[in-house]
């Protein structure tokens, strides 16, 4: 099955999902930075809701007045077809995925279309990749998922940290992540999902691993090991069992520049030892409480799906991952940081993932690929235009 040729399509971008509070925030940020001639469109439920979005954003961005707006509903996966079928990029907020995802990435993947999402739900990646990545392959679909907080900062930034270190020799990365940040409605419904299905997620990761090539004559490995003091962050690292380690492993099999042996351990950078260890006792407690229906539905409730932190809140918020990496005799400590990392600037790195496949000169891939894969260098170069920076740090 040849590569569908999209570029006679009615758009080259598509925002599924534009109402709810991410994406709204990914519909400011498209309406102020997409380029002159960019023909894009929001999508979602409700017609009524749509026009409302387009009306605040004409507010500051008069063009977006005439913005098309298109109906669709992940229960009526025909009105989803007819949406891929229309763009060249589809981008989706619609979580939880593992409820709502799958009719749209199989569109996109029977239609040759680029998908783009948020996804931080390890079990529902590795279903779409067992289901759709061969049809996604024949149809030169790029499928991205994790393109927010979750895992642009840790897949992109280890790219960038390894472009550093000599090649041919084995690298070893560790990444301490710390934020000020707040949630959203939408964040917890997704994460109450994905703890309260760990057997699933389990038994997802094993399918996937029977139908997955390996990278041949090289090794990879994001082991999930005990709490670490790193004297080069002054922290406490706790590990984090969050996708980003998984995203980091994909991107290193699928690239021979991260060496014959790479290693990737993932963390939460905290100063304290009391807090990192109350911090572990409260996760745990959360993911045993969603094993309960009743606790979580109590627990869903405390943050409705569209609501999240104030714009006040979100302006004193930031992040900061150090990437502390070793390889060939060198030793050398990264950052990637940036301002509000779960809603401003996952905004922000979901739109120019959008706006770099739409866009940008890029490798050839196909199939569920990762940011660092697919976009790499291009998407790198528009964050840090967009003021998320990447550097080396001066101890």
């Amino acid at each position: 099955m040849p590569r569908q040729d999209t570029s006679g399509r009615a758009y080259d971008l598509v925002l599924y999902g534009a109402t709810g509070f991410t994406g709204a925030l990914t519909a400011a940020y498209l309406a102020s930075h997409v380029p002159q001639g960019c023909r894009w469109a929001l999508a979602g439920r409700s017609t009524a809701k749509l026009e409302q979005l387009r009306d605040r954003l004409a507010q500051s961005a008069p063009s977006c007045a005439e913005l098309p707006l298109l109906r669709a509903d992940s229960g009526d996966p025909g009105s989803l077809r007819e949406l891929a079928a229309d763009t060249r990029v589809l981008v989706t907020t619609v979580g939880p995925y593992l409820v709502h995802g799958e009719p749209l990435v199989a569109a996109c993947a029977a239609a040759g279309t680029d998908y783009v999402d948020l996804c931080g739900e390890a079990e529902f990646i590795d279903r779409m990749y067992v289901r759709h990545e061969a049809t996604a392959r024949a149809s030169g679909a790029r499928l991205v998922h994790a393109s927010g907080f979750d895992s642009v900062p840790y897949d992109l930034g280890v790219r960038y940290t390894v472009g550093l270190l000599p090649e041919g020799v084995p690298i070893r990365v560790d990444g301490f992540v710390r934020t000020n940040a707040g949630f959203s409605g939408g964040t917890l419904s997704s994460a109450l999902t994905a703890a309260s299905r760990p057997v699933a997620m389990a038994r997802a990761a094993r399918e996937r691993q029977r139908v997955e090539p390996r990278p041949v004559g090289r090794t990879v490995r994001a082991p999930f090991g005990p709490p670490v003091r790193s004297g080069e962050t002054r922290t406490w690292g706790v590990p984090l069992p969050t996708l980003d380690p998984q995203i980091v492993a994909r991107s290193a099999a699928a690239l021979d520049r991260y060496g014959p042996d790479f290693r990737y351990r993932h963390y939460a950078g905290v100063r304290r030892l009391p807090i990192a260890v109350g911090g572990a006792l409260g996760a745990g407690a959360v993911c045993a409480l969603a094993q309960v229906p009743s606790a979580r539905r109590w627990l869903s409730g405390r943050l409705e799906p569209g609501d999240g932190p104030s714009p006040e809140r979100r302006a004193r918020s930031w992040f900061k991952v150090r990437f502390v990496a070793s390889g060939g005799g060198t030793r050398l400590i990264t950052e990637v940081s940036g301002g509000d990392p779960g809603y401003d600037e996952t905004a922000k790195m979901l739109a120019e993932s959008a706006l770099s496949l739409a866009f940008d000169d890029l490798p050839e891939t196909a199939g569920q690929v990762t940011t660092a894969v697919a976009m790499g260098d291009a998407l790198t170069s528009r964050l840090q235009e967009a003021g998320i920076r990447f550097g080396v740090v001066q101890e």
